[in-house]
């Protein structure tokens, strides 16, 4: 289960670990700069391997900025194991993660919240942080853009199931299209939610233009981010509408 490391853009790596009884790969997203920032930590179960991966790129212990969409434990299950390992990182979430979860029962430190639309700098690169309730899913849910690549950090939005390659300019969100419909029956009913407001959350997403999205399960998006997302608008409401 060791996790695969690849540079998807200019210093930001994908570190990705298949896990065949979930059928899925689970990414996280490491950014270079003067201030590191760990995008998704894993889960508790998977930081050995993540850890052992972001070694490969850093020294652990100077993350500065651990980020995530919203609280569930693939996005930010081991962010404790993260704080404890490199002592400045500092949670970066929306105000609902950190008043409602990510303080009380996952973080060592206060998180830092963010506001719509509020951006912060890691050195180089530019975030800006998009409030997003229930895209993909839970209430808490965010976005990051970062401005000086084009990269939409898009969390569980494109999942793929299988055990798919880093980096690709294919059909994504076909491939979604068959997840929603297997996920449609069974303990993974619900997973994605569509409400009045789905269709508008994703239009603002498609307006950033992204070059690049860095999807939680599956390959990253190289290509035309805005009509991809588009395109999954018009899926999620054919399928979920």
């Amino acid at each position: 289960m060791a996790a695969r490391v690849t540079e998807i853009a200019e210093n930001v790596y994908q570190i990705s670990t298949f896990v065949e009884r979930a059928n899925f790969r689970f990414n996280q997203f490491l950014v270079l700069d003067e201030q590191p920032l760990l995008y998704h930590t894993g889960t508790n179960l998977l930081f050995p391997e993540v850890r052992e991966a972001v070694a490969t790129l850093l020294d652990p212990s100077t993350i500065r900025w651990i980020g995530f969409s919203h609280y569930e434990a693939d996005e930010c299950g081991a962010l404790a194991a993260w704080q404890t390992l490199a002592p400045e990182a500092i949670a970066v979430c929306g105000l609902t993660s950190k008043m409602v979860s990510v303080d009380d029962a996952a973080a060592l430190r206060p998180a830092q919240a963010l506001a719509d639309e509020e951006t912060f700098s890691t050195g180089k690169y530019r975030f800006r942080f998009l409030r997003t309730p229930h895209v993909p899913h839970a209430w808490d849910a965010g976005h990051l853009f970062e401005e000086t690549q084009g990269i939409l950090f898009c969390s569980d939005l494109f999942h793929q199931n299988g055990d798919l390659e880093p980096l690709t300019n294919a059909d994504v969100v076909g491939q979604f299209r068959q997840t929603l419909l297997d996920y449609l029956d069974g303990p993974m009913s619900g997973y994605f939610p569509h409400t009045n407001h789905t269709q508008e959350i994703l239009q603002r997403l498609a307006g950033l233009q992204p070059a690049l999205l860095a999807i939680m399960h599956g390959s990253a998006f190289v290509g035309n981010g805005a009509q991809a997302i588009f395109d999954l608008a018009a899926v999620m409401k054919e399928v979920l509408g």
